[in-house]
């Protein structure tokens, strides 16, 4: 683990080292997503930081998020605003000194290179357990993994496993059941699981890996046609979230994860396919 945390800084640190202008200028190469950063990043500058906090989220968790501010909010929560992008970039830009109270992440590594460079409040937590799902809007049924592998398909979409937590999962389950090799010329890689679902919907791609939370949210659901990845395919995909010490509102940060712990918050998490864990122990609740 020690190794794997070491590599992982050497990999942030290389990606950081390019500079906070390199950065925006690469993202916004990819004008959907990369626009909607920019414009999260110039809001977090500009919002009065005494009535609100920032939220820093990996893209899987994009839906459910703002499902979750917008209930926190309901309740009379500090206003919070929603930074998304993929696991790896976010670590990025906080070691640059990006002002997030929160970060969650799309796995337990990126949390756990932040604690190692003394960036975070108190220990890493986790909070869920997300699903890979296999995802078209053209293919009219998707029933093994191996099928990928026919002439049929001719594009597959995937996050960048170098900073994507689920574009590493989709990599492992090709390795799995031997299709790495015979498939690397199809794939089309998304710089995050957001950028992954443009593909997919816009159908530049035949077929992609997402999160099973994206599936199954508002206005996605029912879309297209998916199937579960074996999980025996993929590590499991355990997500963790730190408090920032570059954030201005540590209370605000403390009501939100006891919101997200909360009965309500739980649930909603198991409504976008999560696993969810208990407040005393990292152990699942159950599988819904």
């Amino acid at each position: 683990m020690k190794i794997e945390i070491a590599l992982m800084e050497l990999l942030i640190r290389v990606f950081a080292t390019v500079g906070k202008s390199m950065i925006l200028s690469l993202q916004c190469r990819r004008l959907n997503y990369s626009l909607g950063l920019l414009y999260c990043v110039i809001l977090v500058s500009c919002v009065p930081q005494k009535h609100s906090f920032t939220i820093a989220a990996a893209a899987n968790t994009h839906y459910v998020m703002r499902e979750l501010i917008d209930r926190y909010e309901e309740q009379g929560g500090v206003k919070a605003h929603l930074v998304v992008g993929s696991s790896g970039q976010l670590t990025a830009q906080i070691i640059q000194g990006a002002p997030y109270d929160l970060f969650f992440s799309a796995d337990m590594r990126y949390p756990q290179v932040l604690s190692s460079n003394e960036l975070t409040e108190g220990e890493l937590t986790t909070y869920a357990k997300g699903y890979l799902v296999l995802w078209s809007m053209v293919v009219d049924s998707i029933s093994e993994i191996k099928s990928l592998a026919g002439p049929l398909i001719e594009q597959i979409a995937i996050a960048n496993p170098q900073t994507a937590p689920y574009g590493r999962a989709a990599q492992q389950a090709l390795q799995y059941f031997n299709l790495l090799p015979d498939l690397e010329h199809k794939l089309v890689f998304g710089e995050s699981i957001s950028q992954t679902n443009q593909f997919i919907l816009s159908e530049a791609a035949d077929v992609g890996f997402t999160a099973k939370s994206v599936i199954l949210s508002k206005g996605i659901q029912g879309k297209g046609y998916w199937m579960e990845v074996p999980t025996e395919s993929y590590a499991a995909i355990e997500q963790a979230f730190v408090v920032l010490k570059t954030g201005h509102q540590p209370q605000a940060s403390i009501d939100f994860v006891k919101f997200l712990r909360s009965d309500l918050g739980t649930s909603i998490l198991r409504k976008y396919g999560y696993d969810t864990y208990t407040n005393d122990a990292d152990r699942p609740i159950d599988n819904l």
